[in-house]
């Protein structure tokens, strides 16, 4: 009789044990097929066309509200790809990763638009880690492991992977997890290493973990800094964001003016008449709508960015190598000026519609290649922002070189770049008063579109403040 081959047999028992990855449409979504065999998308109380998928489409619905595995959809035709493709963009699909046994291991939710799982090769002699930015929380009655620098987060189904978890806290091969007890298998180590939620490791412990994760910019991040960062801008999260009222019938709103002090009061003097930068002052306000009709100039934008963003004056502190200061109309914390100003020019008299960077020390503009979808998503996403059919005539990006302020400060940094963006905000609207031109600051700032557009990992720099500028309507 024939001997058989160890390693053909255990490739056999591994492919007979293997977990099954399959892709689904989220619990939040919604399809529907209709007789012209458009599909259209429902969520959140939206609704957005897929395009026509013909007669198979009302079949394709089915297979993706069961379930369908997720090398099934791979190998899928071109027709099904594009359908899937379409859904995952607008991150409307979920991943359910099974053991063979019929177990329900974990969800994986997609963070970013265009996310598709992967499960790369594993040995047993690497060393895998818990990332540093990683973290596990109780969201409704599930457990969820998520980072910002994931691409999806892992909804657990099975308590004991927590377990398995907290011991990554320390590095361990892979060859010693599978011993575990409960050893989830290889399939969810290797998906949560694709997102980053796990990292190799040649440290095997100690405090060089930070710097053997990621380049040297993100070794600057605290752990809250960047979830502050990814969670509060759009972009790298699914969760809903801007003006959406969650707790309307829930709680009563705060009064616009906060009730008095029960305490003596001491009624103030008249003051004084009002200076020039005080009217200034009382005439700001934000402007939504412009005219196109009249767009901005290029000489009006080299005024406005001459009195409010150029750089005056260059220093250096011989005792500290920091990388030198500047000064600019507008503070910031420690003289850092880390905010860079990028310019989305849909109209303006004398420059060429694109997007532009503002070289503050050279006082000139520099043209960046950036796809014309993007820059349409950029634009369209302003005006979705302040609530108008039209977007800005120009859009400034404010974006942070965030090692210039996390070097020097800890625990605070994020939050004093955050103080930097309302000061900056307040002198870009002074001076578009003062020019009589229109400008509104916007809260939302998509980090993913912006990291697309500039070619710049989103911990290097990234958008923090977006500012609305034109002639506006009178």
């Amino acid at each position: 009789m024939r001997a058989s081959d160890p390693k053909k047999a255990r490739a056999k028992k591994a492919r007979r044990n293997a977990d099954v990855l399959v892709v689904k449409l989220n619990d939040h979504a919604a399809l529907e097929a209709c007789a012209t065999g458009e599909i259209v998308a429902y969520a959140q109380g939206h609704s957005v066309s897929l395009g026509a998928f013909g007669d198979d489409a009302a079949s394709w619905l089915k297979k993706l509200s069961a379930g369908l595995p997720t090398a099934a959809a791979a190998a899928g035709d071109k027709l099904s790809k594009l359908l899937i493709g379409r859904l995952a963009t607008r991150g409307l699909l979920e991943f359910k990763l099974s053991a063979s046994s019929g177990e329900e291991l974990a969800v994986v939710e997609p963070q970013v638009a265009d996310y598709w799982p992967q499960t790369p090769a594993l040995r047993d002699a690497d060393r895998l880690v818990l990332s540093r930015f990683a973290y596990l929380r109780r969201r409704g009655v599930d457990m969820v492991l998520e980072s910002p620098r994931a691409g999806a987060l892992f909804r657990l189904r099975d308590p004991n992977i927590a377990s398995l978890l907290a011991s990554l806290a320390t590095p361990r091969r892979v060859k010693e997890l599978r011993r575990c007890e409960h050893f989830p298998g290889a399939s969810l180590l290797a998906l949560l290493l694709h997102s980053e939620l796990l990292v190799k490791s040649d440290v095997a412990e100690g405090t060089a973990l930070r710097r053997d994760e990621g380049d040297e910019q993100l070794v600057l991040w605290d752990f809250h800094d960047l979830l502050f960062h990814a969670r509060s801008t759009e972009g790298r999260h699914a969760n809903p964001l801007g003006g959406a009222y969650p707790h309307v019938g829930a709680i009563a709103p705060l009064p616009a003016v906060r009730p008095s002090w029960s305490g003596k009061k001491i009624e103030l003097p008249e003051p004084q008449a009002l200076s020039i930068f005080a009217e200034l002052l009382r005439r700001r306000r934000s402007a939504r709508s412009f005219d196109d009709d009249r767009p901005i100039t290029l000489q009006e934008i080299s005024t406005f960015l001459d009195r409010s963003a150029r750089v005056l004056s260059r220093w250096s502190d011989p005792s500290t190598e920091d990388g030198g200061h500047t000064s600019r109309p507008y503070p910031t914390a420690g003289a850092a000026y880390e905010l860079e100003l990028y310019l989305a020019v849909a109209r303006c008299g004398g420059l060429e519609r694109g997007f532009y960077h503002y070289d503050a020390g050279a006082h000139a503009l520099a043209r960046i290649q950036a796809q014309e979808s993007d820059f349409e998503s950029l634009m369209a996403q302003s005006a979705q922002a302040m609530g108008v059919a039209a977007p800005p005539q120009i859009l400034i990006v404010a974006a942070a070189r965030f090692g210039r302020i996390s070097w020097k400060y800890s625990a605070i940094a994020y939050s004093l770049i955050m103080k930097d963006v309302g000061a900056l905000s307040q002198t870009l609207y002074l001076t578009a008063t003062d020019m009589q031109l229109g400008g509104c600051a916007i809260g939302i700032s998509n980090i993913d579109l912006f990291a697309r557009m500039t070619g710049i990992d989103f911990h290097v720099e990234g958008a923090v403040g977006q500012f609305a500028l034109g002639r506006g309507v009178k």
